[in-house]
């Protein structure tokens, strides 16, 4: 997830919540929150609501539809020019590694998607009345998919399954409030690259996907934004006070070589992202000319697909630009290859 967001990892239980114990109270039913959350069938559930907001949805005037999407901070179009967003996309698309496949996501996925898997509450997801959230980190949902097509291949038990690589460009939708500025909304739209595979030793997987993932960045920045703008790049190793040697020299100093006019150096001061990310993780920077430098691509590696396959040798690689961010920041130019 681009820029995970820090504070508590969950929610206080409904019977904490003074807002829920106003609504009981109202209700005239007690404990209604534990009786829909642990009594009912999601099924049932599902129902119920449905048709409380069919008969809320009959009771409505077209003038309050024009009304809410005016005031609703969810419902507000996109400031981001379509034709950059594109053109952003199709850049990126034309110089993915042949190792990653490109999928379309739904709208949609499992209920649980982000707070079951990362340290993220329920609440800054925006959860939907038939038992399923509105993605609000493509990651999280490239992870479920990697780890379905880990499984379904036939040797999954022996351990000698191949990787597997995804991207996706997909609008997310985040039910915490943000501030006003660029790139800063309710949804947004995010490239996303997701790496899994199988723990190599001597964390090679991990750095060698890393590595792929940066080097996509790179190109596909370029490409985007021509060579007059400076990228920069900080790895940082929270497995380890110093940086290790196989993240100094086999992956930083490689990239390095590889991008001799990119700056990509050790960051073992970075803080955001710890409790998030396990041991390894990178940001990359933008700086145009005569302005202030602007994070626009965050990713590290995460338990996820142990998690979803109940396996401690699964490794996952995540990471995302925010499209929405780098189109409203920066002007593109011409498609340039040159690094």
């Amino acid at each position: 997830m681009p820029n995970p967001p820090a504070g508590p990892s969950h929610s206080e239980p409904a019977r904490r919540n003074p807002i829920i114990q106003r609504i009981e109270r109202d209700a005239g039913v007690r404990d209604l929150a534990e009786v829909l959350a642990n009594r009912l069938a999601p099924t049932d559930v599902q129902s119920l609501l449905l048709e409380v907001y069919s008969r809320r949805a009959k009771k409505r005037e077209p003038k309050a539809l024009l009304e809410d999407h005016i005031s609703n901070r969810f419902t507000k179009p996109s400031a981001t020019n379509p034709s950059r967003l594109l053109e952003w996309d199709r850049i990126a698309f034309s110089l993915l590694p042949k190792v990653f496949q490109p999928i379309e996501l739904s709208p949609v996925c499992p209920l649980g998607t982000v707070s079951v898997l990362s340290p993220i509450s329920q609440d800054w997801t925006v959860s939907t009345i038939r038992n399923s959230e509105v993605v609000a980190d493509s990651t999280n949902v490239l992870a479920i998919e990697c780890a379905v097509r880990r499984r379904e291949q036939g040797n999954f038990s022996s351990g000698k399954v191949a990787s597997v690589h995804l991207a996706a460009s997909h609008r997310l939708l985040r039910g915490q409030k943000f501030g006003a500025g660029p790139g800063t909304r309710q949804h947004f739209r995010v490239f996303t690259l997701c790496s899994a595979g199988r723990d190599s030793g001597n964390l090679r997987f991990e750095t060698e996907a890393l590595g792929l993932h940066i080097g996509f960045y790179l190109a596909a920045l370029r490409g985007f934004l021509g060579t007059k703008t400076a990228l920069r790049v900080a790895v940082s190793d929270f497995g380890s006070k110093v940086a290790r040697p196989i993240v100094q020299s086999g992956m930083v100093e490689r990239l390095q070589s590889a991008y001799k006019k990119v700056r990509i150096g050790i960051d073992q001061d970075r803080q955001q992202g710890r409790g998030y990310y396990g041991k390894l993780c990178f940001k990359i920077f933008a700086t145009p000319s005569k302005d202030r430098e602007h994070e626009l691509v965050d990713g590290g590696d995460v338990n996820w697909t142990q998690k979803l396959l109940n396996n401690a040798k699964e490794r996952l690689i995540i990471s995302g630009c925010g499209s929405e961010r780098l189109c409203e920041l920066f002007n593109p130019v011409q498609p340039s290859r040159s690094i």
